[in-house]
């Protein structure tokens, strides 16, 4: 699980059947999760928004995190952080 900051959402008209209905937000890891320096598309289930900080769960873990096991889903905005530390 990652820590980042929403920066964009993604539209697509076109997707797979698991994922219609589905919100994707483009979410810019905190530097410290930063591993290659690129964003990540997120299926968000949890009503984040732009600007906001969340929680992103990735690989099979992000299918479960949003109640899609069979859906072609990689990273899911599993929580909304209010605070914390240590990762500023």
């Amino acid at each position: 699980m990652i820590i980042g900051r929403v920066v964009g959402s993604v539209v697509a008209t076109r997707k797979n059947e698991n994922l219609i209905g589905n919100k994707f937000l483009v979410v810019e890891p905190v530097e410290k999760f930063r591993a290659n320096n690129s964003n990540i598309v997120a299926i968000d289930n949890v009503g984040a928004g732009i600007g906001e900080t969340v929680l992103v769960a990735l690989g099979s873990a992000a299918r479960i995190g949003c109640n899609l096991p069979q859906a072609p889903v990689d990273a899911a905005i599993v929580g909304i952080v209010d605070s914390g530390t240590g990762w500023e």
